[in-house]
């Protein structure tokens, strides 16, 4: 059984849980400081309940991209190698952990109505499961699909605050927005890769579309909104110089990106895509932790 369970975390690649989860916990970080003002204060079910649906939306997400995909990643030779191709695992297996992973973020929903009463993300539980699931076939009709994604990481930020306050408010927006601009670029940086093969099997993306560099100067663009909205932040939550001095460096990190891939040389785009944007996502989680502390 652990080693079944190891082998599934490895098929949805549960290390990059690290994209999302430090901007939920980030945003919860923030909504808890402003329910505090109105008599609130840190519920430790809430962090569990938003570490847990964080944990399980996103390995059903994974779980159906992997079977969504697993013709296409069979003749792709970059996934080839990926579990379902080679049948180191079967389709029930992986459709069984998606449906088992769907049905524990649903429960661990509830905890929020324990803690707070707060029915809210139980409510939306079903409706944010299709659409985060939806992403998956979203190749299939659109060359937006990279907005998509980065719409589904969105909500991470916003259903963090919800969590916690049961509300939508301007910080968690901004956030949010700035994440799907992030994840939206540097999926368009990975997604080059494979820009013959998704015109050969009739795939869209953005660099099947406009080609290899228009499509980077597209992710660099969204880039810069990502920058933007993140200094936006500071205008609607008291976030001070230690925050904005490590936006800086966030802003480094992402031009060191796209240093690192040219359109006839996309050899370091894994490099790009994980290791850099991993420094990213858990480097603002510290610099917002840090200056709220002090």
């Amino acid at each position: 059984m652990l080693g079944w369970l190891r082998t599934m975390l490895e098929l949805i690649r549960f290390s990059h849980t690290v994209f999302a989860l430090p901007f939920a916990l980030a945003s919860a970080t923030m909504a808890t400081v402003v329910d505090a003002r109105y008599g609130g204060g840190f519920r430790w079910l809430d962090w569990l309940g938003i570490l847990l649906c964080m944990v399980f939306a996103r390995s059903t997400a994974m779980a159906v991209n992997r079977l969504a995909d697993r013709t296409f990643d069979a003749q792709n030779p970059r996934t080839a190698n990926r579990h379902l191709p080679r049948g180191v695992v079967t389709v029930g297996q992986v459709a069984a952990f998606a449906l088992g992973c769907a049905v524990a973020f649903v429960a661990s929903c509830t905890l929020f109505v324990v803690s707070n009463d707060n029915w809210l993300p139980l409510a939306l539980s079903v409706p944010v499961l299709l659409f985060i699931s939806g992403y998956s076939f979203s190749k299939r009709f659109t060359s937006l699909s990279h907005l998509w994604l980065g719409a589904s990481l969105m909500l991470a930020p916003l259903a963090a605050w919800i969590a916690i306050r049961g509300t939508v408010e301007w910080p968690p927006v901004l956030l949010g927005a700035a994440v799907l601009t992030w994840v939206a670029g540097f999926d368009i940086i990975y997604a080059c890769q494979d820009v013959e093969f998704d015109r050969r099997v009739g795939l869209y993306s953005i660099p099947a579309r406009l080609g290899v560099a228009r499509a980077l100067r597209v992710a660099a663009l969204l880039h810069l909104l990502t920058v933007v909205l993140l200094a936006l932040l500071p205008l609607v939550f008291p976030l001070g110089w230690i925050y904005r001095a490590g936006l800086v460096f966030i802003a480094g990190l992402l031009v060191y990106e796209h240093a690192l891939v040219r359109p006839n040389d996309l050899a370091r785009a894994n490099v790009a895509f994980f290791h850099v944007n991993a420094v990213i996502s858990v480097g603002l989680l510290l610099v917002t932790w840090l200056d709220l502390a002090l």
